[in-house]
This record gives structure tokens, C-alpha cells and sequence, in this order.
């Protein structure tokens, strides 16, 4: 009987350690504190209107791009790639979900609705989404970096507006 008692005591224990220890690893969101945040796996633009769906996925050796399933793949030169993670490190990734668009014309399909998504080692940061071209004022810096990358922005035609 002793050994079920103490048996019992070391798991309650070991639970209530556990349990308190994860406080000081993590914040209230769940993300852990570290300095560099975690080293960066992939980062995607999603962009969608009625007749687009595209996904362009930024990764460390290439940039692909699935534009209505037609894919097409370049290389990422490693100076761009540390470029990118550098902005990446100025942004407070636990709060790209709250980060506000500056224009809602994604909701009238006057514009393309985007999202960029972050991934790290075991964990996903999801912005909301933006009209194309608009990002929140956090992401524009990055949003700035990657889309030349994409192969898909094209210069704006001389005396247009």
C-alpha cells in the first residue's frame, strides 16, 4: 500500500513540476522566448481572388511558385535568404495575427486577399490577410523583400498612374 502512496505522490509531483516549469520556457501564447524566435523553415505568400490561387514558398535553397497549379521553381541566393531572415528578426512573430491590414479592398474583389505565413521549427505565424500590394505596416518591409523574389511583379508601364 506504502509504494501505491508514493508511487501516486511521484507522478502528482512530476505533473505540478512539468506543469510549472513550462511558465518560464513559453509566454501566455504559447510561443517560446528566444532570441532569434527559431530558425526559419519556409515562408509563403498565399494570394487569392475568384480566378487566382497562388502560393509562392520561400525556402533557404529555392523560391517556388503554384500560380492555378502551374508550378514554376528558381534559386534563392543565400544573400537574399539572410536578408529575409534579418527582417524577419526585427518582427514580433507571437503578434503577426493581430498586425491590421491599411485597406479592405480584398472584400469588394477589387483586390487579391494575401497572407504570409512563417514557418519554424514546430510552429506556424500566420498573418490575417491584405488586399495585394497593402500589407500591414509591420510586414511591409518583408512583404517588400519577397515579392520581387516571386518572379511575378512586373514593372509599372511609363505615363500611367
Amino acid at each position: 500500500m506504502k509504494i501505491y502512496i508514493t508511487l501516486f505522490a511521484m507522478i502528482i509531483n512530476l505533473i505540478f513540476v512539468e506543469c510549472g516549469s513550462q511558465g518560464t520556457k513559453e509566454r501566455k501564447n504559447n510561443y517560446p522566448v528566444t532570441q532569434n524566435m527559431q530558425k526559419i523553415k519556409k515562408i509563403e505568400i498565399t494570394e487569392q481572388s475568384r480566378g487566382t490561387n497562388k502560393t509562392i514558398t520561400f525556402t533557404q535553397d529555392s523560391v517556388l511558385t503554384n500560380s492555378n497549379g502551374i508550378q514554376t521553381k528558381s534559386t534563392m541566393l543565400s544573400k537574399d535568404w539572410n536578408d529575409i531572415l534579418k527582417q524577419i528578426n526585427t518582427i514580433d512573430l507571437s503578434k503577426i495575427e493581430s498586425f491590421e491590414a491599411p485597406t479592405n479592398e480584398r472584400f469588394s474583389d477589387k483586390a487579391s486577399a494575401c497572407t504570409i505565413i512563417i514557418y519554424s521549427e514546430g510552429f506556424t505565424f500566420s498573418s490575417k490577410s491584405f488586399d495585394k500590394g497593402f500589407p500591414p505596416k509591420e510586414l511591409e518591409n518583408l512583404y517588400i523583400l519577397l515579392y520581387p523574389k516571386s518572379g511575378i511583379i512586373k514593372k509599372p508601364r511609363q505615363g500611367f498612374n
